[in-house]
């Protein structure tokens, strides 16, 4: 049985979220046989679960040693993990990528408009050096969605980057500078510009380039270099197929089809009260056909209002590709 698309792209409410997130569940319990051997050891009465809140999360190093796909599937598309040296990289194998496209599309148009409006503009030359990101991949489609002359991806070249944004300023046209952490702050160390419309989105943090900062100390920097009031984040990982973002602050909002709930770090089966520090497990209905129940290894606290805030990563866990920056 496949789960339709739309159901899961139309959730409004949050019985419809715990109705789809169960039909997932039993769905994935069926076919994924490493998630379904991790619950039954965790609850062997697993059919008896009715809200999601006691679903059990799969911790996300499982994407490191296990294909988590159903048996006798190929995947589409697998995505890895840049991972760092001496550490195993996560894959996820994809096994029908018009979920994924479904999904950064949707939830593009959710929080900043029609794609076809902007133009977009990628720094982020650590990603494009490897195979296998799924952020490439995302802004890759994103560029040919706007069919903007401007739009494009850059490595090193400054200069042009520059020039570009200039460009975009005197037309009036809304542009997106999604780019890794160190990457924007060498661009600033070369160039200023004030460009207050500029929606300047940071992923990644610093890969080993440069000192991880305080975020206020880093999205002051970055305001002060591109003449914007905020610094925007993407919140996304290879292990799934959802992002959230932050338009500033550090503060996260998660599109309809995607939750976060935070776990006790010493008792992990144990959600914790709003505003309170602890692991951040992720809910994304995205996720159908590998898992959409992850603990990751992300510190973080939620609030009233369904945002959240990441706070850092667990002591020991390896530098990722999701928002690394500490607070």
């Amino acid at each position: 049985m496949n789960i339709d698309r739309e159901h899961i792209f139309k959730i409004k409410t949050e019985a419809q979220f715990n109705e789809l997130a169960l039909e997932v569940f039993n769905f994935q319990m069926r076919n994924i046989p490493v998630y379904q051997e991790f619950v039954q050891h965790l609850n062997p009465n697993w059919s008896s679960i009715k809200t999601y809140k006691v679903i059990p999360f799969l911790p996300i190093e499982f994407f490191k040693t296990h294909e988590l796909i159903a048996p006798n599937k190929t995947a589409e598309i697998i995505f890895s993990s840049s991972g760092t040296t001496g550490t195993s990289t996560s894959k996820h194998f994809v096994q029908d990528v018009s979920y994924y496209e479904n999904s950064y599309q949707q939830s593009f148009e959710l929080f900043y408009g029609f794609a076809s409006e902007c133009c977009f503009l990628a720094l982020l030359p650590n990603y494009l050096e490897r195979e296998g990101s799924s952020l490439i991949y995302m802004i890759d489609d994103l560029i040919k969605i706007s069919q903007h002359p401007e739009s494009s991806f850059l490595l090193y070249d400054h200069e042009l980057l520059f020039n570009k944004l200039e460009k975009l300023k005197k037309q009036n046209q809304k542009t997106v500078l999604i780019g890794v952490t160190y990457a924007l702050l060498d661009f600033i160390e070369a160039y200023q510009i004030h460009f207050p419309e500029l929606i300047i989105m940071e992923t990644g943090g610093m890969k080993g380039r440069r000192k991880e900062m305080i975020r206020e100390e880093l999205h002051q920097k970055l305001c002060n270099g591109f003449g914007v009031k905020h610094i925007h984040s993407e919140y996304g990982m290879t292990e799934l197929l959802s992002q959230a973002y932050s338009k500033g602050n550090g503060i996260f909002e998660c599109p309809p089809w995607m939750k976060v709930m935070i776990r006790d770090v010493n008792d992990p089966l144990t959600y914790l009260e709003q505003q309170k520090t602890g692991g951040i497990n992720v809910i994304d209905l995205a996720n159908i056909n590998s898992c959409s129940f992850i603990a990751t290894q992300d510190l973080g606290k939620c609030y009233n209002d369904n945002t959240f805030e990441v706070l850092g990563r667990f002591d020991n866990s390896d530098i990722r590709g999701c928002n690394l920056l500490i607070s």
